[in-house]
């Protein structure tokens, strides 16, 4: 979506989702020109399964995207570059998906999402004893005060839809093996306190729907993509990684994909074929 001098235009591309950010990149001008090489459309993509969408608002300065990301240190390169190459806009990740683009557009976060588009389900839990390049990062804070810790190969909002039930499984759960890798996100649970805090590289979709089904009179501290304050509270045997693996490593394992519930098609990068190079 580009926003110029008051009108918004939306287009389309069937294989750009999770390379558009590859697309801003070079700047502001390169990305308007690229979008703008994309079929114009009127319509709007699924808000909760659209996989990957940009806002570049020229008339407010600001830019909003979404898309999967490789790896945490994928993420946290491609802040870095957008924070040199977007200079005195504001660029934010749209971790709430199409509802912070629509939201920004002054259409409120559920145009594009179906009545009871969120689902609840049974509390389940399964530890994986030899991952030690987990989805996510679950902490809790027991009654006893201290803090414990788990790796997951759970979505870190999928975390959220089993309700508090959950709890009472992960804490019975033998311990998972240290990180040697960053995770996508996680969560911390402080069952006394009745909080929840949330960190995630990647879309936690309805975070700003709070409460959410199942967690009624529970506060959410929702951290965007900061995980410093549960590194601060992981115990010291399961720490995040100090130096995360790069894709240059000769160790380096290849990108993590989402699960079934997210699957990705076959990508290519804009321009779309046939259509002019910016």
């Amino acid at each position: 979506m580009v926003v110029e001098n008051g009108t918004c235009k939306r287009y389309f591309s069937r294989w750009a989702a999770n390379r558009v950010v590859d697309d801003l990149l070079p700047g502001p001008a390169a990305a308007t020109r690229c979008f703008r090489a994309n079929r114009e459309t009127d319509g709007w993509l699924d808000g909760v399964w659209c996989e990957g969408a940009a806002l570049v608002d020229d008339d407010r300065r600001t830019l909003l995207w979404f898309a999967f990301a490789g790896s945490w240190a994928d993420h946290v390169a491609a802040r870095a570059v957008l924070a040199r190459t977007w200079p005195g806009w504001d660029v934010r990740f749209a971790h709430d998906s199409m509802g912070d683009l629509t939201h920004h557009l002054g259409l409120g976060r559920d145009l594009t999402r179906s009545p009871g588009w969120f689902e609840t389900f049974e509390p389940s839990w399964y530890a994986n004893l030899e991952d030690t390049e987990p989805w996510s990062v679950v902490s809790v804070r027991p009654s006893d005060g201290s803090v414990r810790a788990w790796g997951s190969g759970r979505e870190p909002t999928e975390h959220l839809t089993d309700g508090p039930g959950l709890i009472d499984l992960i804490v019975v759960s033998p311990a998972t093996p240290p990180l040697t890798d960053m995770p996508y996100g996680g969560v911390h649970f402080d069952p006394q306190a009745r909080t929840v805090s949330l960190w995630a590289v990647q879309t936690a979709v309805g975070v700003h729907n709070w409460p959410l089904p199942g967690r009624e009179n529970w506060d959410l501290e929702f951290r965007g993509d900061d995980h410093t304050h549960q590194a601060e509270l992981l115990p010291a045997d399961f720490p995040f990684p100090l130096r995360p693996r790069c894709d240059s490593s000769a160790t380096a394992s290849p990108p993590r994909r989402p699960t079934v519930s997210r699957s990705l098609s076959r990508l290519r990068p804009c321009p779309v074929r046939g259509a002019p190079r910016p």
